[in-house]
């Protein structure tokens, strides 16, 4: 580790501040709010051996580290406009590896359309603590939120629902993925920032708990149940491939980053057209209904026992 702090922040981050961020020079960022918008905050942290392996690639780490805060703009139907960024810096990682680390932010942001306004850095004696605290921006009263699914509703989730749950026990040799495709949706989550969930969702979130325990959240927000379908969830050819003793692992997996949302029946046409122009899959997998809680039936329309419903820190 050479240099000190501020050393550390010109090399590596000063490169990556846009407007707004002062040049990382000041004691906060400034950002103007256009007329009949609102902006949204969402942070997420990503800790060594917890949300990634001590021998992940610094550069997807970097860029999963934006992308997780970017799924959850698509999520609430708004535009990512910067955001601000803490580490905690163990003495184990060396300049090399911030090097590829804000080489794979460098790469998102140009893809994204987005940039850097602040942050702080910190030595630690334990892992490596990386959060992220991204700011969007969403016309005013029009931002999704997990509150507001009505009984009638259809439920619906883009792309393929497993793929990263099965990727990390891919890592961990516990199933084959002679492509690194699953490997991929793993270290690297495709937000779906393309796609207008603004227009038609009446309750949304993205998924990176578990589908089922994500669809539980939604459930309580609006005192409403849920009723998924297995066998319409959608799942990659690579997840097929690992055969049906993976289900569960593809229903309860966290790290998705896939959009799980409801909307009234009449907008399904209005669904699947916007999913066409984003180049994206949209699929129905199940209605909400009155009650509580969330249900997964199989084929049957019978319930499926599950030993767990997703990702608990605690």
């Amino acid at each position: 580790m050479s240099g000190g702090e501020f050393d550390f922040i010109d090399r590596f981050f000063r490169p990556l501040a846009g407007n707004g961020a002062l040049e990382l020079g000041d004691d906060a960022a400034l950002i103007d709010v256009p007329e009949g918008h609102e902006l949204i905050l969402s942070t997420d942290t990503l800790v060594e051996a917890v949300h990634f392996l001590p021998d992940d690639p610094a550069e997807t780490i970097g860029r999963k580290l934006l992308r997780v805060s970017l799924s959850d703009c698509a999520a609430m139907g708004a535009k990512p406009r910067g955001y601000l960024m803490n580490i905690s810096r163990p003495a184990s990682f060396d300049d090399q590896w911030f090097a590829s680390f804000s080489t794979g932010l460098f790469q998102d942001q140009h893809l994204f359309g987005l940039s850097l306004l602040g942050g702080d850095t910190t030595s630690t004696r334990g892992p490596l603590v990386l959060s992220l605290t991204i700011l969007g921006e969403v016309s005013k009263g029009r931002a999704v939120r997990r509150k507001g699914a009505r009984a009638g509703d259809v439920i619906w989730v883009t792309g393929t629902i497993g793929d990263a749950a099965l990727g990390l026990q891919a890592l961990l040799g516990e199933v084959d993925d002679p492509g690194g495709i699953l490997t991929g949706r793993y270290r690297l989550p495709q937000p779906r920032t393309g796609f207008p969930l603004q227009d038609f969702a009446s309750a949304g979130m993205d998924i990176s708990d578990g589908l089922v325990q994500d669809a539980g959240h939604i459930a309580r927000q609006s005192g409403v149940r849920l009723e998924l379908e297995a066998d319409r969830v959608p799942l990659s050819p690579e997840a097929e491939a690992a055969g049906p003793a993976w289900l569960e692992t593809c229903l309860t997996g966290g790290d998705d980053y896939e959009l799980l949302f409801t909307a009234p029946d009449s907008r399904t046409d209005a669904i699947r057209e916007a999913g066409k122009k984003a180049g994206l899959n949209v699929t129905q997998i199940g209605r909400v209904v009155q009650g509580s809680g969330v249900v997964v039936l199989d084929a049957n329309g019978r319930e499926m026992p599950l030993r767990k419903t997703g990702w608990q820190h605690f």
